[in-house]
């Protein structure tokens, strides 16, 4: 006898005692199954069951909110840890003149920035061929096809080549950052490292956030050019509008500050995606289901949050007319 018939018998023991009769057990030689079904209690605990009293609509509401608010400022001082420890484990390592290799930071550009380029030149085009292929087919109708010149040249370099740029890399390299870390945090090798005295923010995080931050303003010149160029073939192609007449109607379009103001924000969005990696990473439980689960969410809180900056960014830059 197994405990799911011990469980049968001791339910109807208790229905039978339930309806008034007199039940006894009664164990054949050598047997000791009534001592196992005399310790199971009289009922199972059905799902749902417990000690705490019965929520109220409010609590039912209210408490997944609760939660998340609690969890993005975990989030958010998590963040502003990893932040402050790199930039003075960097300090640290700079000045006794150990510990920080540039081989690794070169190696991680490579990783995230050389490798992306494809890419990255083959959505850029391709957005900016779709941009050009709308927007002359909406003006065709006030003649005013040329001025699609205008309308790919500000959107690209204002806000559409850094925004997706970031987009791609928070997919492409902030799902690595995450899945590396979280594989070393699964293998102990995070408690390795504090054990020989490095500081795992400094050995793993500072390198991929000086990456990052130096590839992905690299990564947006190159999605803009290529996004310019793909305006230009369908403009040519669809519209008629020569290269010459592209790029005249373009210096007239666009001037410093367009440019400027869509290349500040590229630094700001390699940190977001570098640090909310980081986050997730060390997150990471000792499952294969806890690291899928916290690479889609650094995946997912990436590209919200960088989303949100941008908008944020939009709406400074109208405050203040640049």
């Amino acid at each position: 006898m197994d405990t799911a018939g011990a469980w049968l018998l001791r339910r109807a023991i208790t229905e039978r005692q339930a309806g008034g009769a007199d039940v006894s057990l009664t164990d054949r030689e050598g047997a000791n199954y009534a001592d196992l079904i005399s310790a199971l209690p009289e009922k199972l605990a059905e799902p749902g069951d417990g000690d705490g009293e019965r929520k109220t609509l409010f609590e039912r509401v209210f408490e997944p909110v609760g939660r998340v608010m609690v969890e993005v400022w975990d989030d958010t001082v998590a963040a502003m840890f990893i932040l402050g420890s790199a930039v003075r484990g960097a300090q640290l390592k700079l000045g006794r003149q150990s510990g920080l290799s540039p081989a690794a930071i070169v190696h991680q550009i490579d990783r995230m920035g050389v490798r992306a380029v494809p890419i990255i030149l083959l959505m850029s085009f391709l957005i900016g061929a779709i941009i050009a292929q709308q927007g002359a087919f909406q003006l065709r109708y006030f003649g005013a096809e040329v001025f699609v010149v205008d309308l790919v040249g500000i959107l690209q370099l204002r806000e559409i080549g850094v925004l997706l740029t970031a987009i791609m890399i928070a997919g492409r390299s902030g799902s690595a950052i995450t899945a590396e870390i979280g594989s070393m945090k699964m293998r102990e090798e995070i408690d390795a490292l504090k054990v020989m005295g490095l500081s795992p923010i400094g050995v793993l995080v500072f390198p991929r956030l000086v990456a990052l931050t130096i590839a992905l303003p690299l990564l947006t010149i190159i999605a803009n050019f290529a996004a310019l160029l793909g305006a230009a073939f369908v403009s040519w192609s669809y519209s008629g509008i020569t290269f010459d007449t592209f790029l005249s109607r373009l210096r007239e379009a666009i001037d410093l500050s367009t440019i400027v103001s869509g290349m500040i924000k590229a630094p700001f969005m390699a940190l977001i995606i570098g640090i909310v990696a980081s986050v997730e990473g060390l997150k990471v439980g000792g499952s294969a289901e806890s690291l899928g689960r916290h690479v889609t969410a650094a995946v997912v809180k990436s590209i919200f949050v960088v989303i949100l900056v941008d908008g944020l960014f939009a709406m400074f830059y109208a405050a203040i007319d640049f």
